[in-house]
């Protein structure tokens, strides 16, 4: 069964090559420091007779099912051995689940008892996606000796960015779904990844229900420590997150990284500042961004194919295959563009100016009255699409949202040319709000020759007393900057470069009360005014890492 089951993985998988029998030795007991006990399964060669690397794989989603299936069978049938371990309070472990708090002390008692073991050889090394990628993150930085090798997937050493954005603008719907997930995990008939109808219906519920604090009782049916923690401990400033957070890591002992994410997955600005920084500090490194959105199929074809290869060329010796540093797919073509560093060289920036009357123009205007709007937390913003960690994120159709009035468009002209966007876009918005507790929005869309505009990245900032704008003058006109997501996109000739600035963007971002009232305590809040300033003295701009692709 076990070799039926391999063989259809490897074909959807699109992975070949000679396979090797194996065998699993299950519930393996490492006893913590602490003295709590967690399981684990070591899959060895069936013709092992002596010790061997391994690679460390630490998850809290169980150790059976489509992780062992899609991620770990496919690397035991080319040989490696694999120990898989079940974090604190996960199926069979002991002690408490509390996500990203206990990870660095239990992550490295494994690594010393791993090297105890007559079948170790001494050689580590660890792969996984997700929050087994920041099980990763929370050893590899300070493993003494170091790990070999690491495959850190759709994952961030920043992990707390993708909770809390600057300025701690809660990203709720993903919270709150990956708080339905770990809440239900171990009592659902589905594997954990596997949305399900009730589930999203719940979720839904859940996320317009006021106040947020018991939401996931709502969507669990009993409280979950993760959403807990999440609603206690708000960004800025709150030093919970500390243990969680590896983005200011010495990386001089960092192991060679492989590294697969994709546009629309929720880490992927963060994950790109790790590769920047590991190139920064002369560690090998490699990244393959697709066209995916978190735990796609064939994002973790690409996890499967490309770790095959680094972890056979640093455990086994076996040629690594030529190939760039980076490797990134072009949305809105076919192409996969290749690069040796992040960002790329190549690409200008080109400033675009928001201007009266909805207008987008390559030059400031020099004379325009703010427009305005009215954010009502009541009612608040919606968006849609966006890097996420599951659906609807994606691309999607921005038109609808677009006629609603708390929502500003500024739209360029027709272009002539394709443009390429490949980079990190930024924003500068000047702007004045009626309280000071207001979050900004901004987004850049690409609109067809049929007028349907979809969104191609995006940003969101908290303003607050605690952590304001970058400026503002006697007049109480601020400068907002922002850097918003990564992306490689291709606005094709015909269509037009569209510009969106909001105050909220709900409920992948929990709304804003507009009375400094905490995100999960408030139930009401005040209706925030805004007036967006686009003149010569105030030149709100998005700027775009631009190359155009004449015609001819």
């Amino acid at each position: 069964m076990r070799r039926a089951t391999g063989a259809v993985a490897d074909k959807l998988l699109k992975v070949d090559g000679p396979r090797q029998d194996y065998e699993i030795e299950r519930d393996v007991e490492v006893t913590m420091p602490d003295g709590v006990v967690l399981l684990a399964d070591r899959y060895y060669p069936s013709d092992a007779s002596g010790p061997l690397p391994v690679v460390l794989v630490r998850t809290p989603y169980g150790r059976t099912g489509l992780l062992s299936t899609l991620l770990l069978g496919p690397l035991a049938r080319r040989g490696f051995q694999l120990f898989v371990q079940s974090t604190r309070g996960t199926f069979g472990s002991g002690g408490q689940f509390r996500p990203f708090q206990t990870e660095p002390e239990d992550g490295a008692a494994t690594l010393a008892w791993l090297r105890r073991q007559p079948w170790c050889d001494g050689r580590i090394a660890s792969t996984g996606p997700s929050y087994l990628g920041h099980t990763q993150w929370a050893v590899a930085p300070y493993a003494d000796p170091p790990l070999v090798a690491a495959g850190l997937h759709i994952t961030a050493a920043h992990i707390s960015e993708a909770f809390y954005t600057r300025g701690g603008v809660p990203g709720l719907r993903n919270a709150l779904t990956w708080a339905a997930m770990i809440g239900t995990q171990e009592r659902r008939w589905l594997p954990p990844l596997v949305p399900n109808a009730p589930q999203m219906l719940r979720l839904r519920r859940a996320m317009h229900g006021l106040p947020l604090q018991s939401a996931d009782t709502a969507v669990a049916g009993a409280p979950v420590q993760f959403w807990r923690d999440f609603t206690a401990h708000e960004l800025p400033g709150d030093d919970f997150w500390d243990a969680a957070d590896h983005q200011e890591a010495d990386l001089s002992a960092m192991p060679p990284v492989n590294m697969v994410t994709g546009w629309w997955d929720l880490f992927v600005r963060s994950q790109l500042h790790d590769f920047a920084r590991l190139q920064q500090a002369g560690v090998p490194a490699r990244i393959t961004i697709g066209p995916w959105l978190h735990g796609d199929p064939p994002e973790v074809e690409a996890i499967v194919r490309t770790d095959l290869e680094w972890l056979g060329h640093y455990l086994n010796g076996e040629p690594l295959p030529p190939g760039p540093a980076v490797r990134a797919q072009l949305m809105g073509t076919d192409e996969w563009l290749e690069f040796e560093s992040w960002p790329p060289p190549g690409y200008a920036d080109a400033t675009h100016y928001l201007g009266g009357g909805g207008v987008l123009d390559d030059a400031p205007s020099q004379q325009s009255a703010p427009t305005r709007f009215t954010y009502d937390p009541a009612d608040p913003t919606p968006t849609v699409g966006g890097p996420m960690l599951s659906a609807p994120g994606r691309q999607s159709d921005n038109t609808k949202n677009e006629q609603r009035g708390d929502i500003l468009t500024f739209t360029g002209p027709v272009l002539d040319d394709a443009v390429d966007i490949v980079g990190a876009p930024t924003a500068r918005i000047f702007v004045r709000t009626s309280t000071p507790y207001a979050d900004l929005f901004v987004r850049v869309c690409d609109v067809d020759a049929e007028g349907t505009s979809r969104n191609v990245v995006d940003g969101i900032r908290r303003l607050s007393p605690a952590d304001g704008p970058d400026s503002t003058d006697d007049a109480g006109v601020a400068v907002v900057e922002l850097e918003l997501f990564p992306t490689a996109y291709r606005f094709a000739a015909g269509h037009r470069i569209r510009v969106q600035v909001a105050g909220g963007a709900f409920p992948r971002f929990a709304r804003n009360f507009g009375d400094g009232e905490r995100f999960a305590a408030g139930s009401s809040g005040v209706p925030v005014d805004f007036e967006i300033f686009h003149d010569a003295a105030h030149p709100s701009t998005v700027t775009l890492p631009s190359k155009t692709r004449t015609r001819g």
